[in-house]
């Protein structure tokens, strides 16, 4: 059962969320959504969102702080106005989010994805989560039941975007 829709692969991501505001100048701490911070540098505008609030932001400057990246966007000159963003969204598309290494994928392009296991369809990848000792995929079973399975090597095997698949390969742990 695939959810219609859900496995397509996603062309916008969240790259950061706003944090507070630091200096006098309007800017905010942002911390990336992939943990990596360079390609961000590279930005020329981002969606901005926060609740019922969404807007372009031109990137003026970055600079280097403790577990993030700085940010100055154009037109937010003081810290009441940087104070405005926290919290927030920066959204930007596919071409500029983190590159992937090899076998990486971006949660958004799992969402959705039919999960098989011993030629049957056992259910969908509802979301990824982070677990203390990695990433678990909440799996939605046929029957409704939600399971989580860690994504590693050894419970996935052959992951397709294009098929919108991927393989459990040992089902025991759904028991």
């Amino acid at each position: 059962m695939v959810i219609e829709g859900m496995n397509k692969m996603t062309e916008q991501f969240v790259v950061g969320i706003i944090g507070a505001p630091f200096g006098l100048k309007g800017h905010v701490k942002v911390q990336s959504c992939s943990g990596e911070y360079e390609h961000l540098k590279h930005l020329d505008t981002l969606l901005f969102r926060c609740r019922d609030r969404e807007g372009i932001l031109e990137l003026e400057e970055t600079v280097p702080v403790t577990r993030g990246l700085g940010m100055k966007f154009k037109g937010i000159d003081t810290p009441e106005q940087a104070q405005n963003l926290t919290g927030g969204e920066l959204i930007t598309d596919r071409s500029h989010a983190a590159p992937l290494k090899k076998d990486e994928f971006y949660i958004e392009d799992l969402r959705g994805l039919e999960v098989w296991g011993n030629g049957l369809v056992l259910g969908h990848i509802r979301d990824v989560l982070e677990g203390g000792g990695g990433y678990l995929i909440e799996l939605c079973l046929t029957s409704g039941e939600l399971k989580l399975v860690p994504f590693r090597k050894e419970f996935f095997g052959d992951i397709c975007l294009e098929r919108g698949t991927a393989i459990l390969l040992e089902p025991w742990i759904l028991a």
